[in-house]
């Protein structure tokens, strides 16, 4: 086990437990590969099984073997469906009975289009994902981690550039990552008194699938269109890392990362 997982909280012989949201693909797949690195049990919710099922692979476990189930959980799930979140987390307790980190990763976008041309269909699926998704997660992990022995744990939020500043035409996304900062904030609060340490971190062109149109050139305040530079992705999965090796005494609450050029800090 590296030090990033040895250091953090009380843990078992057989290595600490995460779980992370989005497993399937971009973000989410880069920090789940970077925890089972580094020594955690490691349980992957999201859509899709296929994707979650690569994941895992990629990561060196295969869900069909045996034994696969000491390290890897393929969890298929709805995070905006509250039964779906319940019976994942409820999965998680009868494998490993306990939770040491949440990645609340899952997060959608609706097509960039003026305000007054967007559905409320659109504007309703990012809050029950990113939001929803997010506050339903949380409220699990917090069940699971008040009643564990050892007690504690330890929550971060992918809350985005987003959360800071708006790109054009993205009103539901950049309200929900908004709103995560609250919840982020709620959290670190509440869980104060039973060892339950809640931080954000905010992402700025990781270059994932999602972020390729970055490389191609996206709307711009004032109207252009402009290639914008990004970053490794590792980059965002060694942040995460290095937010989850701190012991429950300390807590990272809020980190941006970010690529250095990107057009965010002052005028760009």
């Amino acid at each position: 086990m590296t030090s990033a997982a040895a250091s953090a909280s009380p843990r078992s012989d057989e290595g600490p437990v995460a779980l992370v949201t989005g497993a399937g693909s971009g973000i989410g797949r880069a920090v789940a590969l970077a925890l089972l690195g580094a020594g955690y049990r490691v349980a992957l919710l999201g859509r899709r099984a296929e994707a979650l099922t690569e994941t895992a692979v990629l990561g060196g476990v295969d869900p069909l073997q045996s034994g696969s189930l000491d390290r890897v959980l393929v969890l298929p799930t709805d995070v905006s469906r509250p039964e779906a979140v319940s019976a994942a987390f409820e999965s998680l307790r009868q494998h490993w009975g306990r939770l040491d980190l949440l990645f609340n990763n899952a997060g959608i976008g609706a097509p960039a289009v003026p305000i007054d041309e967007l559905s409320f269909e659109q504007w309703r699926s990012v809050l029950d994902v990113n939001l929803s998704g997010a506050f339903l997660c949380a409220q699990a992990a917090f069940r699971l981690m008040k009643q564990q022995e050892p007690r504690g744990g330890r929550i971060i939020n992918n809350g985005s550039i987003s959360a800071h500043a708006p790109r054009p035409n993205s009103a539901p996304y950049t309200a929900t990552k908004h709103a995560i900062t609250g919840l982020t904030k709620s959290l670190s609060l509440d869980g104060r008194a039973f060892d339950i340490a809640c931080g954000q971190i905010d992402i700025g062109n990781a270059l994932t699938e999602m972020a390729q149109p970055m490389t191609r050139g996206v709307p711009q305040a004032n109207g252009s269109i402009a290639v914008e530079a990004t970053m490794d992705v590792a980059h965002v999965a060694s942040a995460v890392l290095y937010m989850a090796s701190l012991p429950l005494s300390a807590n990272v609450q809020t980190l941006t990362v970010m690529a250095t050029t990107m057009p965010f800090v002052g005028r760009g």
